[in-house]
């Protein structure tokens, strides 16, 4: 799949940091993607994110392929442990971004576990032969 994707002057942009959750279970999706960008539908929001390794972008389904809001600049190492918060830079670039973002805070990492249920590990299934053995007296 390919989509183009266009972005305005941005209007605002913070530091801010992801849960924990979040951040692992969406580069867990990418880590299992051969293309190396997982599409993820926020129906409940009309939305989508696109996840690649450099940034997570979310387009409106009103205005198409125009970013709305991106998250980038990630510093995973910058956390002591796996389930500390990862710091990331917050760019707003549509006036709607700034109302959406905490609804999208939300339901963001519901549609990551929506998923992440749907998709299959890739490759064969494999039958593993194990040797029974019956106990003495058996």
């Amino acid at each position: 799949m390919e989509i183009s994707v266009y972005r305005d002057q941005a209007l605002s942009s913070e530091a801010r940091t992801l849960a924990a959750a979040t951040y692992n279970l969406a580069h867990s999706l990418l880590a299992r993607s051969p293309s190396g960008v997982v599409f993820v539908p926020i129906r409940s929001m009309q939305m989508l994110a696109i996840i690649d390794r450099e940034e997570f972008v979310f387009l409106d389904g009103q205005y198409k392929s125009w970013v709305e809001i991106a998250w980038q600049h990630f510093q995973p190492q910058a956390r002591c442990a796996l389930d500390a918060p990862v710091p990331y830079q917050l760019v707003i670039y549509h006036p709607d971004g700034e109302k959406n973002l905490g609804r999208l805070l939300v339901e963001f990492p519901k549609a990551l576990q929506a998923l992440s249920g749907k998709q299959r590990p890739d490759g064969p299934a494999r039958l593993l032969k194990f040797e029974a053995k019956r106990p003495a007296g058996a």
